[in-house]
């Protein structure tokens, strides 16, 4: 199938410590992902746009309500992958309770759902073959 006609909503969310990583991250494969549409928090959203001139749809910070904006995409069905890098060394009571949302609606869900750089090249590599097209059955 031709990747330049199907767009997938993709979500993109990075503890302090991953910000820089997400940043490389979407510098590598930012041919890709401009052709899909992009959701972030407000700062992570924000420093991807400043390195690669990718559009990102930008909600609240996440601290400020900004995964729960993400989860209610994720519960309407308008989000097809996260990325979300975590840094599980530092994470608050308050980040794991985000992060255990996200992984629980992802899964009622069938969203694919990376949490560390290895897989998220996997998914992205994924997408850029067509192998998450099946996503098209749940729209």
């Amino acid at each position: 199938m031709d990747r330049g006609t199907k767009r997938m909503n993709i979500g993109l969310i990075a503890h302090d410590a991953k910000k820089k990583l997400m940043q490389n991250f979407c510098i590598a494969y930012r041919g890709i992902l401009n052709r899909n549409e992009l959701y972030a928090t407000e700062t992570t959203g924000r420093l991807v746009e400043e390195v690669t001139n990718l559009s990102v749809h930008k909600f609240l910070s996440g601290r400020l309500g900004g995964s729960q904006q993400l989860c209610s995409m994720i519960e309407m069905n308008q989000i097809d992958m996260i990325i979300f890098l975590r840094d599980p060394d530092n994470c608050s009571h308050e980040d794991e309770r985000e992060a255990s949302n996200m992984f629980r609606v992802c899964d009622m869900h069938n969203i694919p759902f990376a949490t560390n750089l290895a897989t998220a090249e996997l998914m992205i590599k994924a997408l850029e073959r067509g192998d998450l097209d099946w996503r098209e059955m749940y729209k």
